[in-house]
């Protein structure tokens, strides 16, 4: 590197987003994720003795992935080679697997590859980094928001350790905070006076988001004009001006969609209408396709309510249907009419139980035959092999019920549908046992 090479750096350091300017260098300087970073724990002892294998950084924007991978390569006495998924192809890796191909053969280095967005890789990128992971020839750092179990190839995340970063804390966001404006280049040389209530508002606002707490201070920093004493006060007012509203992490096709779903359908199931309607508000605050939520509650109804209130079904059903008819935005408000039924309607899981152990039995013991009794006879020469001989028609019999074998012999006195002791299913479970009763008599 020449003096103007120097010089540039220097400038695009210093011209740099403020969440870039404050990156940590060192490990110790890194604020959160004590779980995977305490002193005692694998990454941080890994990183310490720069003995790391091939990992992958998982977790939401702003919580460390690219400033954990930094400090790996400000520590590492290995060659440290950065690539961006959403612009790189399968020619940068060819280039990197050959640059580290050289530094093996002489100098004994070897080369750790961090790949920012490595969920944006496709297959084929992803299988051309395979073979030079498995064979030693690049130790690989991704970083990804997905569920790297969903996104990133298989044989990858298996040759790969897998650590969480955790949105961080408000406690972290306003350490964050306090260090960039008194140790930030350009920040420090301001006289900056910031409110408590304006700290503490963007450490809630904020989310877990570092770069959006930071990128607020700097926005407020650049925005507001000093008193006449040189200082620039960031109130309350100042910094909600500063900051958009709070981004929801959701991604329809990522693991932040099938986290808040499934959150969704065991609120409901839960009998917590609070928060089932909280969980749908986030998914329409995010754009969720209103018929993908539509058909859950559907699915709920029937699985979780079941006949211990069969209207649920009907309802869910309906609202279903309303959508297609209405649309959004007024279609929130038949969404959360059919997810508080569904939350607040008795609970049964008799139905699925019932279909799950019928079909078990299915695939256990194979088609048994149908007795003959209840085979079709609505044809010449039926009789003469015996089908429908004996079958006792229902409505002839008292309470329209008569006993008599309706299941295949091998599989006689076996139960599927229990119907419980709540709502509907109570009255089903009574009358079932006053029928077989008064038959019996």
């Amino acid at each position: 590197m020449d003096i103007f090479d120097m010089i540039q750096n220097k400038t695009l350091e210093k011209d740099a987003p403020l969440a870039a300017r404050i990156r940590p260098k060192k490990l110790d300087e890194v604020v959160g994720q004590e779980h995977i970073l305490g002193k005692d724990k694998l990454l941080y002892r890994a990183i310490k003795a720069d003995k790391l294998g091939s990992l992958i950084l998982y977790g939401p924007p702003g919580t460390g992935k690219t400033t954990l991978a930094k400090v790996i390569a400000n520590t590492t006495k290995s060659h440290f080679i950065q690539l961006n998924a959403t612009i790189a192809g399968k020619k940068d890796i060819q280039q990197v697997v050959e640059e580290a191909k050289d530094n093996l053969s002489l100098t004994t280095k070897k080369t750790i590859l961090f790949i920012d967005e490595i969920h944006r890789f496709n297959k084929a990128q992803q299988d051309a980094l395979l073979p030079h992971v498995e064979d030693g020839t690049l130790t690989l750092i991704g970083a990804t928001t997905e569920n790297p179990y969903f996104e990133v190839n298989s044989a990858l995340v298996s040759r790969s350790r897998i650590f969480e970063l955790k949105p961080l804390n408000a406690e972290n966001i306003k350490t964050l905070i306090y260090r960039s404006i008194q140790e930030d280049i350009r920040l420090k040389e301001l006289k900056i006076h910031i409110e408590e209530d304006a700290v503490n508002f963007l450490a809630d606002i904020s989310s877990g988001d570092a770069r959006a707490a930071l990128n607020a201070i700097e926005l407020a920093s650049l925005t507001t004009e000093a008193d006449e004493e040189g200082i620039i006060h960031m109130t309350l007012a100042v910094v909600e001006e500063c900051i958009q509203k709070r981004a929801i992490g959701y991604d329809k096709k990522g693991d932040n969609h099938y986290d808040t779903i499934s959150a969704f359908i065991k609120s409901m199931r839960g009998s917590d209408p609070d928060a089932a309607v909280y969980y749908l508000a986030r998914m329409i605050y995010a754009g969720e396709d209103p018929k993908f939520i539509a058909r859950r509650i559907v699915i709920c109804a029937a699985e979780d309510v079941g006949n211990a209130d069969p209207q649920a079904l009907i309802l869910a059903n309906s609202a279903a249907s309303a959508i297609n008819f209405i649309g959004m935005p007024e279609g929130q408000i038949i969404l959360c009419q059919a997810a508080a039924y569904v939350a607040t309607a008795p609970k049964s899981n008799a139905a699925v139980n019932g279909i799950f152990s019928a079909l078990s039995d299915v695939k256990t013991y194979g088609i048994k035959t149908i007795p003959p009794h209840l085979q079709d006879a609505h044809y010449s020469s039926a009789g003469e092999l015996g089908h429908g001989i004996g079958y006792k028609y229902a409505h002839d019999y008292k309470n329209h019920y008569v006993r008599q074998q309706f299941l295949p012999d091998e599989l006689l006195g076996n139960t599927y549908y229990e119907p419980s002791h709540h709502g509907y299913e109570k009255k089903i479970r009574e009358w079932m046992e006053f029928i077989k009763k008064e038959a019996e008599n």
